[in-house]
């Protein structure tokens, strides 16, 4: 399918699904509220794929990729902070929490026509200009694809796995303690629930002035490598805070530093997902991999959390301690991968500044041959497959975890 139509057809289901949670509001309805969310989720999904595939064929790593990323990223972060910050508001000068959701649907409304004037863009724009080429390498990049090779998919090198890894402990960590941080802030701080939503608010997303930063940085310094330790360290230390300094003090400086530390995490994961793969063909595979990914952990830390504080009387005392440990892995993988780079050009590239791949382009082409041929080959071809059966494996885990939470009522 052609990216644009995906995203708009992503689009339009994400809206249908927001009408139904809206209507699931209105009328009091669990269950309608949850087939909305499927249905949203859906639409998500697809729009993200497609938007970042259109990226990536738009714009080569180190060539404007991550500086579209950061922009479009930091933009998204001012919307979330309107919104989250004003939901409670909106709630309680209507009289009626639906309104919120409703609020939601006409704004939904209006990005399909945004992303509709988009289509027709894209449709002018390619009957006037030819494809672009990676400066580096000389790859073509093509934004649809003729057919969809599932070899390749199945051999995804073992630097974009481990990317993945990373991405499956921190954003996993960042979902679900920017999800609970509203309320955990009405019970640290002793406030109402608009004032804890200003909060949290402020803690998840005023750091989106960085996020455009951050992304110019990556495509002329590169040091992708660096910047996810740094995110990892700076996630652990306000986990950290968190768990053992239960104080409002405590609780504030876990907040500043989660600000700062989460804005170096979408830009650099999406970027190094990228970089670090031999086809942009198979991009928009590889990210759907990456949400599937974060999809099935984040079922199950928020079923585990969620039976955690059950436990414990709905305190956050021990739920953040299981952030505590997600971080901690994100830091064990960061560090495994920086170091690694100094002596594996298969994940050093990864460093590499703009100048620096452009210069060395033909060696990154010279490891993509490595990697289909040889000793070397076969061996990142069996790692490949094993890892994407592992992932198999937890879908299904996720999967189960959420029946087990509907039948225990633990998903409420």
């Amino acid at each position: 399918m052609k990216r644009p139509r995906a995203m708009l057809w992503g689009n339009a289901i994400y809206t249908v699904g927001a009408i139904f949670i809206a209507a699931a509001t209105t009328v009091r309805s669990y269950k309608f509220m949850i087939f909305g969310i499927v249905v949203q989720a859906f639409g998500d999904i697809a729009t993200q794929v497609a938007q970042y595939k259109v990226f990536s064929s738009w714009f080569a790593p180190a060539n404007g990729f991550a500086s579209t990323l950061g922009f479009e990223l930091g933009i998204g972060k001012i919307g979330s902070f309107v919104g989250k910050s004003t939901a409670n508001v909106i709630a309680k000068n209507t009289g009626d929490f639906s309104w919120v959701y409703w609020t939601a649907v006409f704004m939904n409304l209006f990005t399909n026509v945004v992303t509709l004037v988009f289509w027709f863009f894209t449709r002018w724009c390619g009957k006037k200009y030819s494809g672009t080429t990676d400066p580096a390498t000389g790859e073509k990049l093509t934004e649809n694809n003729k057919t969809f090779e599932i070899r390749k998919v199945l051999r995804l090198p073992w630097t974009f796995w481990g990317i993945v890894g990373f991405s499956l402990f921190q954003t996993s960590a960042a979902v679900v303690y920017s999800a609970n941080a509203t309320e955990m802030a009405e019970q640290r701080f002793n406030i109402d629930a608009v004032t804890a939503g200003w909060y949290s608010s402020m803690a998840q997303y005023l750091g989106f002035f960085l996020v455009p930063i951050i992304g110019v940085i990556v495509d002329l310094f590169g040091h992708r490598l660096t910047l996810l330790l740094v995110c990892g360290v700076g996630m652990l230390l306000s986990m950290c805070l968190a768990a053992w300094g239960p104080t409002i003090s405590g609780t504030a400086a876990s907040f500043g530093i989660y600000a700062v530390a989460s804005t170096f995490g979408p830009t650099v994961i999406i970027d190094s997902i990228r970089t670090s793969m031999w086809y942009q063909e198979v991009f928009g595979s590889g990210y759907a991999i990456k949400i599937a990914v974060n999809n099935s952990m984040n079922i199950i830390i928020r079923i585990i959390t969620g039976v955690i504080q059950d436990h414990d009387n709905d305190s956050y005392d021990n739920v953040v301690i299981v952030y505590v440990i997600l971080t901690a892995g994100s830091v064990v993988v960061a560090a495994a991968m920086f170091v690694s780079g100094f002596w594996n050009p298969d994940v050093g590239h990864l460093q590499w500044t703009r100048k620096r791949r452009i210069a060395k382009g033909n060696v990154i082409n010279d490891q993509k041959e490595k990697f289909e041929a040889g000793e070397k080959g076969a061996r990142n071809r069996k790692l490949s497959m094993t890892l994407f059966v592992a992932l198999l494996f937890l879908i299904a885990g996720a999967w189960a975890a959420y029946f087990w939470g509907v039948a225990t009522g633990n998903n409420d």
